[in-house]
């Protein structure tokens, strides 16, 4: 015998299910007295790339009593047929075109039911659902879905088991664009021409991973859990709902694409009673395309004005027309081609817009909306209160000026409560605790205006008692007005020298010092405080010394006195002449009175104020000297004193004409002062720029021979001077030639160089004559010791324009050096190592400066 395993994995079954729902039909009665036959469809939807063990050879099918959930019969109920809803054509504004395709496996069977009070539960359980769903919050947890519908029973007394349920129309292949105004119908015929009412359900858990085709357990079922933003009445979101008296489904699908749970109950009704109901659930698909779509809020209020801001609330790319009709009755003007247009509505009323937009494919689509203008809508309310001990009452004072305020919504700001409401106009709130309360109101009008206010208030444990002051001063002759902000009942003490005690504005005159208390007392709240008069006989003002000032500078004046209001005469110069102190700013010497009042006490002081103008000076102007100059400096002064700085490297720097001799650009500043009342110090300044040195440069020192020509070479500025001119062909110029037909051994020339400032500086130049023929001369012995004298071999040119070469060789004919610069010479090394004291040769070549070669050639003697 051979025994076949066959192991059937979780994944086998794993995530295919979109829904499903159970249909029944009334037969005829049943083969057995007293019951009914009914015929049972299921129809489980699919995923269509659902195959192999996702496909149900058969089902279990579960009928449960209705009046205490137990199981009356379980039926295997084989597979009988498929549908394939797939669609494959679609609206030419829909881009880009989605996939939306249900494989509907359908399963008949049919029964004989006994007839009972309450009916029967038909149920299939499965699992597994799609992955990804969208509107559910643990998809892992909440795998399985559960089908079910209700044969009834007796209702009311009438038997109703000969009943049919309702059948849902096979309309499952809408396109639902996300975020886009979409209708799904979700109607359902009844042959017994019973009256249908939709509702939004739950969908409901069933099988699971480790038992995918369950037998079904007796109701109740679990519900499915649905995310943040969804639930059973509102599986796509807010903005989506059902018919209750059609079944189809509208409204803006929600804004992430994805499949979402849809559960929807057929209630049947005869005669007005509820008899049965039905439901169907599926998986509805929101596909990532969009709609060439015209869009709109449904409602438009202006409660301010006359003038709104539109624009079309799809996000449809490709518009790129459009129409806007603002529904004005009697006008052709009412209208606009902007994407975004601006309208002033010429009256109040309700009026009915339209927008229609074309894309560029040429599809067109049009919407309505609804406008209502009624401006002249304001919120306000006044508040009534005096303390935490008694409740605050709030008047509503919203003004209307189209329709009647139809609702309010208070939050009196408590924000240990979360009761602290009202819906009426006039509601009154008893605060538990202290603080600041920010109170808000929304408001709605008749005629749809809608808004909200706050304000904040201050919920104290006693009345508000504001004072302007509580430390006063008067004069022993006068009359004194108390005030205080209060509400509620008043009351002043002591009633000495008090007139009008229990008002808020009493008068007092005291002739001592007294503190007079306020009591301020509303709705059984009370709060207390005080004000102290200071009295005094009689007042004094002081001015103190007469002083002095420099012309256009001021002073600030100083009364000493306890008096209240001041009044200086003359007020020319003065800040502020009912001030107590002024700033006092006189262009010449002025005396001020001043008069000092405290009430009817009087008294009254004065000041001079010696003016003196500032100390003058002025020095001459800035100029530029050369380096190594010397100039004069110029001042004029009207002062007692002054001085110069700085003073370093000045002579004469007790006179207003000091000479100065800056090696670098400086500012020398003259400070003077006066001793005529005006204390301050006056300073001017001149600025000594000094030019740079200049660089004057005559050329290194050089030899010749007689009648050798010489080119000089001076640099440093833009003219030239030279002197001797003995030999120039120009002693004018920066480049001479000097040509020397003289017994003398030497000449030296100095240049005088100008830059372009005019300042000038000297530098010289020798020149050796030989009375020889051009030759190159080589000492026959040097002494490199390092005493500074002879320590070097070189080749002396004399009357040589080009030098060649000057080479030493040592005993054996070894070059051991070379040159072809006429400064260098040999030190009596080779490698830094010092040469043996002897006999060496040497060879130097180079040409005259008539042409001619020279070529010498000879020894030295290394002496050590």
């Amino acid at each position: 015998m051979t025994i076949c395993c066959f192991l059937i994995t979780a994944s086998s079954f794993a995530n295919h299910l979109k829904g499903g729902w159970i249909q029944y039909n009334y037969v005829g009665p049943g083969g057995s007295p007293n019951s009914s036959r009914y015929e049972i469809i299921v129809r489980q939807y699919l995923d269509c790339s659902a195959s192999g063990q996702q496909i149900d050879a058969i089902i279990n099918l579960g009928i449960f009593n209705s009046d205490n959930n137990t199981l009356f019969q379980s039926i295997s109920v084989p597979l009988s047929g498929t549908d394939i809803l797939n669609k494959s054509t679609f609206d030419p504004c829909i881009s880009p075109t989605p996939t939306v395709c249900y494989r509907i496996d359908i399963y008949r069977v049919t029964v004989d039911l006994p007839a009972n009070n309450t009916g029967f539960d038909l149920t299939v359980q499965r699992c597994c659902r799609i992955n990804g769903i969208m509107n559910l919050s643990s998809p892992s947890n909440q795998v399985g879905v559960t089908y079910t519908s209700k044969i009834p029973g007796v209702n009311n007394g009438v038997r109703v088991s000969n009943n049919s349920s309702p059948v849902f129309a096979q309309r499952d292949t809408a396109v639902v664009c996300f975020n886009t105004p979409f209708t799904f119908d979700f109607s359902a015929v009844d042959a017994d021409g019973d009256s249908l009412s939709y509702t939004f359900c739950t969908g409901l858990n069933g099988g699971g991973q480790n038992n995918p085709v369950p037998q079904p357990v007796a109701p109740p079922y679990s519900p499915v859990f649905y995310s943040t933003g969804y639930d059973a009445s509102s599986p796509l979101g807010g903005r989506v709902q059902i018919d209750s008296k059609t079944g189809i489904i509208q409204g803006f699908a929600p804004d992430l694409p994805g499949d979402y749970v849809v559960a929807v109950c057929a209630l049947e009704f005869r005669n007005g009673l509820l008899i049965g109901s039905i439901k169907k659930e599926i998986h509805i698909t929101v596909a990532n395309c969009q709609l060439s779509a015209a869009r709109l809020d449904p409602d438009y209020i202006s409660c301010d004005g006359f003038t709104l801001d539109f624009e079309n609330r799809s996000t449809s790319a490709g518009i790129n027309s459009y129409f806007w009709d603002f529904g004005v009755p009697n006008i052709v003007s009412d209208t606009s081609s902007r994407p975004r247009p601006t309208y002033t509505f010429p009256d109040t009323g309700t009026f009915t817009m339209k927008l229609r937009v074309t894309n560029a494919g040429g599809c067109k689509d049009s919407t309505t909306a609804t406008v209502r203008i009624y401006p002249g809508f304001e919120p306000a309310f006044d508040i009534i209160g005096s303390c935490i001990l008694n409740p605050y009452e709030f008047r509503d004072r919203t003004f209307v000026r189209y329709g009647a305020v139809n609702s309010w919504q208070w939050d009196f700001g408590e924000p240990t409560l979360t009761n602290d409401t009202a819906r009426i106009a006039n509601p009154s709130f008893l605060y538990p605790t202290l603080g600041t309360k920010t109170i808000r109101l929304r408001v709605t009008s008749t005629k749809g205006c809608d808004k909200e206010i706050t304000r904040t208030i201050q919920v104290l444990d006693k009345p508000q008692l504001d004072l302007p002051f509580r430390d006063t001063l008067i004069c022993s002759i006068d009359t004194l007005e108390l005030r205080v902000n209060a509400r509620g009942l008043i009351q002043w003490s002591p009633n000495n020298r008090l007139i009008d005690a229990r008002t808020a504005n009493p008068r007092v005159y005291p002739t001592d010092t007294t503190v007079y208390y306020v009591r301020v007392e509303e709705n059984g709240c009370i709060n207390t405080d005080s004000v102290k008069v200071n009295v005094l006989p009689f007042i004094t003002v002081r001015l103190g010394a007469d002083t002095g000032i420099c012309r256009t500078d001021s002073i600030q004046l100083r009364p000493v006195s306890e008096a209240l209001q001041f009044l200086w005469t003359p007020s020319i110069g003065l800040s502020n002449p009912n001030a107590k102190n002024p700033l006092a700013a006189p262009l010449t010497s002025t005396g001020y009175k001043v008069t000092a009042n405290l009430g009817k006490c009087q008294d009254s002081d004065s000041i001079f104020i010696r003016v003196t103008p500032y100390p003058e000076v002025n020095v001459s102007g800035d100029r530029t000297i050369c380096f190594g100059e010397q100039t004069t400096l110029q001042a004029s002064i009207i002062a007692s004193s002054f001085q110069w700085r700085p003073n370093n490297a000045m002579l004469n720097a007790q006179t207003l004409t000091p000479t100065v001799a800056p090696s670098r650009t400086t500012a020398y500043i003259l400070e003077v002062s006066d001793t005529l009342g005006c204390p301050k110090l006056v300073t001017d300044t001149v600025l000594i720029t000094v030019r740079p040195p200049v660089s004057a440069f005559a050329g290194r020192d050089t030899a010749v021979v007689r009648n050798q020509p010489l080119q000089l070479q001076a640099s440093g500025g833009t003219a030239y001077r030279w002197s001797p001119t003995l030999g120039l062909n120009n002693s004018l110029i920066a480049d001479p030639i000097a040509t020397l037909n003289t017994s003398q051994d030497s000449i030296r020339y100095i240049v005088t160089v100008t830059d372009e400032a005019g300042c000038t500086a000297t530098d010289d130049i020798w020149v050796r004559i030989f009375q020889t023929e051009p030759d190159l001369f080589v000492p026959t012995a040097f002494t490199p010791n390092r005493d500074g004298r002879n320590d070097v071999l070189r080749a002396i040119p004399v009357g040589i324009s080009r030098f060649d070469h000057f080479r030493i060789y040592n005993r054996v004919g070894q070059l051991i050096f070379q040159t072809t610069d006429p400064s260098r010479g040999w030190d009596g090394t080779i490698g830094g190592q010092p040469q043996p004291a002897g006999t060496y040769v040497f060879t130097a070549q180079g040409e005259d400066y008539r042409g001619r070669p020279i070529f010498r050639k000879g020894t030295t003697v290394l002496i050590r």
